[in-house]
């Protein structure tokens, strides 16, 4: 059942990007991690924002 579905959620899937974006904390200095799933048209300009 499991390969059903993952086969089922990339068909639909195809048009989306996973975006991972490091991201340093104002207050301590350390980095973290921000991950999206967006349109690929709109990486570029989440990527760039603060």
């Amino acid at each position: 059942m499991a390969k059903k579905t993952v086969a089922s959620l990339q068909t639909s899937s195809k048009r989306l990007t996973k975006a991972i974006k490091m991201v340093r904390s104002p207050k301590t200095g350390a980095y973290t991690f921000v991950e999206s799933v967006m349109a690929p048209e709109v990486v570029k300009g989440w990527l760039d924002s603060k």
